[in-house]
């Protein structure tokens, strides 16, 4: 379905939703390739430690989610690979924790989006023991998020000087604002700009994206 949107739209910029770990193949990323797919793949993971994505039962482990970025990254360089990730699931370590923080270091995501655990009733994990309180999920979330947020800054970095193709699409203190093919947003001065594909350079780092000037 999604290669024939490809070949009825072969101007449109094609994004993706998330994608679970398992539907990631060597096979699934080479037809994906051949296609205007946007270079941003949210790749669902919820923890990057085995133990916990067991008890989370989880169809796949961390080495199986490292050789999928790595496979995106393969055929799409640059690309950013944005994950979620819940903190104080039933049981969770301290350890477990840490194992999480050194494997989100390792895979260096572009974004990520931190959850604590909620319970809910009727779910197994609400019936799990090792139920943590607000204090240990509000550290957690609060560790979590700092090594998010410097993944995103060295992501986003490294994309100073760079010329991206940008989507404009609204105007926020006075510059408009729209995203690059990879999704990350950028701000820059001008006018009219609104549903307009430009290309800019990029020259820094501004609020939670990029800023640059609009090339000739």
């Amino acid at each position: 379905a999604l290669e024939a949107v490809a070949a009825g739209a072969p101007g449109a910029r094609i994004h993706l939703g998330s994608l679970e770990p398992t539907v990631v193949t060597d096979e699934f990323v080479a037809r994906l390739a051949k296609l205007n797919v946007c270079p941003h793949f949210h790749l669902s993971m919820q923890s990057g430690c085995d133990t916990v994505l067991q008890r989370m039962r989880r169809k796949y482990d961390t080495a199986r989610y490292y050789e999928n970025v790595c496979l995106l990254r393969t055929w799409f360089p640059g690309c950013a690979v944005t994950t979620d990730m819940i903190v104080a699931f039933p049981g969770e370590t301290e350890d477990e924790f840490a194992q999480s923080l050194a494997f989100i270091r390792k895979c260096g995501f572009a974004e990520m989006h931190i959850f604590p655990y909620s319970r809910r009733p009727g779910t197994p994990a609400d019936k799990m023991p090792g139920q943590h309180g607000n204090a240990v999920k509000e550290a957690r979330s609060r560790a979590a998020i700092a090594v998010a947020e410097e993944m995103s800054h060295a992501y986003r970095e490294a994309l100073v000087a760079s010329v991206q193709s940008v989507l404009f699409e609204s105007v926020e203190d006075g510059l408009f604002t729209g995203h690059a093919p990879n999704y990350v947003k950028v701000y820059v001065p001008g006018e009219g700009l609104h549903n307009q594909v430009r290309r800019v350079r990029i020259t820094g780092l501004y609020k939670d994206g990029l800023t640059g000037s609009l090339e000739p």
